[in-house]
């Protein structure tokens, strides 16, 4: 069963799978270094910029690729069968992009000059909004980073963020502060190397080592006032489609177990039988449970998305959608990894085998937002309120 390809809508999402793979095999070579440094790895990074991939999700009109959410999770998958923590960094970038050019609520010119220099110099961005005091911005944590406005217009920046994916290799940095002046949370648009601005590498975690999510720090950074680009709540929130890259990661991690987990049957025959453990029943039946589980997610997933991309009028009242394909993709990827290592036996604990890194990397599946209490709550309400 060709796992991407019956998904595979038209010839543009079959060459976008045909991009992605070519960079799945270059992450997949340097994924264990990665993992080991706890960094994004920045010969992969710049394999990327040739390919021209950090301006994919641009509008058209602006010289990207227009992506769908649809294709942005093809993407996403098959990246992450090659380095799940290169997807889910790359992903966010990605995501982040195409909302920006979805909501249109920039000024022009300093959307343009920044849309210009993606597609030109293929520059990356990310958002840093996570912070120690307020946990995960989805909880709603007002920001201790700050901002205050200066004589000339400008603002002086100063806090740390947490769990800023790609810290060190990001050229631009979206972050939320406490503006004082309005009383409200804003975010700016701040260029890497400004003076004030630094990277403490503290990402030292169990899986996705290789995003390099490490701290960044802002002691009296300058910016000025045009690249105070939003501010929260200035306009109706909208659920975000795009977040749909985070379960597509995760699947795409279950995906590269359950196929190694396959390989290593059809290959290893202990003394004790005469075939390989394919042929065992109970083996079987693991690797059928495995395709049950991610046909259904998969499945689930790519709807939802289909459904996003084709209905706009009907995207404000989806996010209870979006949240149970999160939590229902992750769960299933975490169970089908659980039944790759189960088949492998106790040689996958081993690190010269693949199967440790997948299971470290699914867990932190988890804790991506949103979390699995707020999305059961959010559907308990919604069932409680339509009955």
């Amino acid at each position: 069963m060709d796992l991407f390809q019956s998904f595979v809508q038209n010839d543009r999402q079959r060459h976008l799978i045909e991009k992605a793979a070519k960079l799945a095999d270059v992450a997949k070579t340097r994924r264990d270094q990665a993992d080991e440094m706890a960094d994004f790895s920045t010969d992969t990074l710049q394999e990327f910029k040739k390919e021209q991939y950090f301006s994919l999700s641009l509008p058209t009109s602006l010289g990207g690729e227009g992506l769908s959410v649809y294709e942005l999770l093809l993407l996403q998958e098959r990246l992450a069968v090659g380095d799940g923590a290169t997807a889910l960094s790359v992903g966010w970038h990605m995501g982040v992009v195409m909302e920006l050019g979805e909501k249109n609520d920039w000024d022009p010119d300093v959307f343009s000059s920044f849309a210009k220099e993606i597609k030109e110099k293929q520059k990356v961005v990310n958002r840093a909004a996570s912070e120690r005091a307020t946990g995960s911005p989805t909880r709603g944590g007002r920001p201790e980073t700050t901002a205050t406005k200066q004589a000339d217009g400008s603002y002086l920046v100063t806090g740390r963020k947490t769990f800023t994916t790609m810290a060190s290799v990001l050229d631009f940095y979206l972050v939320s502060t406490y503006v004082e002046e309005i009383e409200a949370v804003g975010w700016f648009l701040i260029e890497k190397d400004v003076e004030g601005l630094s990277v403490e590498k503290t990402w030292d975690t169990l899986g996705m080592r290789g995003t390099g999510s490490h701290d960044l720090v802002m002691e009296n950074v300058h910016v000025p006032r045009k690249h105070f680009v939003e501010v929260a709540g200035s306009s109706r929130p909208i659920p975000k489609g795009w977040l749909l890259h985070i379960p597509a990661c995760y699947l795409g991690i279950a995906i590269a177990a359950r196929n190694d987990a396959i390989e290593f049957a059809k290959n290893f025959q202990p003394n004790s039988l005469n075939t390989p453990i394919s042929e065992v029943a109970h083996v079987q039946q693991k690797i059928g449970e495995m395709d049950l589980k991610l046909l259904a997610a998969r499945h689930f997933m790519y709807a939802v998305a289909d459904k996003w991309d084709k209905n706009p009028e009907l995207r404000a009242k989806m996010g209870s959608e979006l949240a149970a394909v999160k939590i229902t993709a992750t769960n299933a990827a975490s169970e089908v990894v659980d039944l790759a290592m189960k088949i492998v036996g106790g040689r996958g604990l081993s690190k010269e085998m693949p199967f440790e890194k997948y299971y470290r990397d699914i867990r932190a599946g988890l804790h991506n937002p949103p979390m699995e209490d707020m999305v059961i709550l959010q559907l308990a309400k919604q069932a409680l309120s339509e009955n």
